[in-house]
């Protein structure tokens, strides 16, 4: 019996920095990901991707001509197999929120190591969100408490989706993955196979008509499914 061997995910880098595209190119390469376009701003990224429909693009968020955020939805209302994951330089939690708005996959700070980028690629491809555990809970707690700039807009999906169709098992995985637990650590705080865990995260993206972890994170906010102040579960880890 063989294992099959899923094959990598083609990557669009988009940023208005040349040599940030380069080194982005460099790290996905060496650890065999193929980046099979770039793009200096977000008009180029939305014509390159209809072009050569890569399964993820690597988003900045401020770009000339047009922002990250206008790009990825035009992306992915034209390409909806494509996956976004953002890059910022700026650690804001109003950019988190818009990421997700806009449909993203994955939010990440242009600081993270080279390995923890090449490996956010694949999780993103399979249909994980990749959102840092300190960020999610920050964004949890400004979210839910009503802070100034996290008005939710009407672009996000999952607003006013009914939880009721969701069992109690499945409302408890939802409330910890919105707040940052990877599967395996889903699996340690339920005391569950991480196989079970899979199986209760899938039937709840099809309950509630979800893409990703991104979506159901931002539905767990708006729901009032996580409270401000509440504890966030697991410590940050390594896998985010």
């Amino acid at each position: 019996m063989t294992t099959r061997t899923d094959p990598a995910p083609r990557v669009v880098v988009a940023d208005d920095q040349e040599l940030v595209r380069t080194g982005f190119r460099l790290i996905l390469t060496a650890r065999g990901i193929e980046v099979v376009g770039e793009a200096g701003d977000g008009a180029e990224a939305v014509a390159t991707v209809r072009k050569l429909r890569p399964d993820i693009v690597l988003m900045d968020i401020r770009m000339p001509v047009m922002d990250g955020l206008e790009a990825a939805r035009r992306i992915l209302a034209q390409t909806p197999g494509c996956r976004v994951i953002m890059l910022t330089t700026f650690d804001l939690d109003h950019y988190v929120y818009a990421a997700l708005a806009a449909g993203a996959s994955g939010f990440l700070l242009k600081d993270v190591t080279p390995a923890h980028l090449a490996a956010a690629v694949r999780p993103v491809d399979t249909g994980d969100a990749l959102l840092a555990p300190s960020i999610t809970r920050r964004l949890v707690e400004r979210f839910t408490s009503g802070a100034p700039g996290t008005d939710p807009g009407p672009s996000n999906p999952a607003v006013h989706r009914d939880l009721a169709v969701l069992t109690t098992r499945e409302l408890e995985v939802l409330t910890l993955m919105s707040r940052g637990l990877s599967n395996s650590e889903l699996a340690g705080e339920l005391t569950l196979s991480e196989a079970t865990v899979k199986t209760h995260v899938a039937r709840i993206f099809a309950k509630l008509t979800l893409r990703d972890r991104a979506q159901a994170v931002a539905l767990a906010y708006e729901t009032g499914l996580v409270s401000p102040g509440k504890s966030t579960g697991a410590a940050p880890s390594a896998d985010g």
